[in-house]
């Protein structure tokens, strides 16, 4: 799992460590940063973006140059690295959908499985549309409440877990899940409203 504030992992680094190099551009610090976070952060873009792999790889490969280009402005004592790198990637995803609903007759992934689904058409569309809905709020809300959302009813994390993950207490972990739900309610229901 992810891992974050200054325990010592199995590579002998911690996330401190990682953050100093690349504050100085040090390599090893990019490989680590790579090799502990890279997995947990292609699943996130994918579940803010869905099925389309390849605005997926996009926005992937977008997160790591963002992340490349803001390293040597981190600051040591500041920094979540999980935290930080949610936040890039949040980004990413938001400015994939804002693009995805401004080209339109984008084919997108989910209209493929419409096309060669088995079950009811109503039902399949229902949920394309509900899907595309959630990940569209999720990238319009702010970074830090899609964060915790997506690590609590997606990834399943404890708030002991997102605490370790995000920093602050568990009492202002709570708070600012429970802030984060009632804006996703708000909004969900405001496009609910709206169609």
């Amino acid at each position: 799992g992810v891992v974050d504030g200054g325990q010592l992992l199995s590579d002998g680094l911690t996330d401190q460590d990682i953050v100093r190099g690349l504050q100085s551009g040090d390599r090893d610090a990019w490989s680590a940063l790579c090799d502990r976070y890279s997995s947990a952060l292609w699943k996130l873009v994918a579940r803010l973006i869905g099925g389309n792999q390849e605005a997926v790889s996009d926005a992937f490969q977008e997160t790591l140059l963002a992340v490349a280009a803001a390293g040597r402005r981190l600051d040591l004592e500041e920094t979540r690295l999980w935290g930080w790198l949610a936040t890039i990637a949040h980004r990413q995803a938001a400015l994939y959908w804002r693009k995805h609903y401004r080209d339109v007759g984008n084919c997108s992934a989910e209209t493929a499985v419409l096309k060669s689904a088995e079950s009811e058409p109503v039902e399949v569309l229902a949920l394309v549309e509900t899907t595309q809905q959630v990940r569209l709020i999720l990238s319009e809300m702010n970074a830090e409440y899609a964060a915790v959302l997506t690590a609590k009813y997606l990834d399943g994390l404890s708030i002991a877990e997102i605490v370790e993950l995000f920093g602050g207490t568990t009492e202002s972990t709570r708070s600012r899940l429970a802030r984060a739900r009632r804006e996703f309610r708000q909004r969900y229901e405001g496009a609910a409203d709206e169609s």
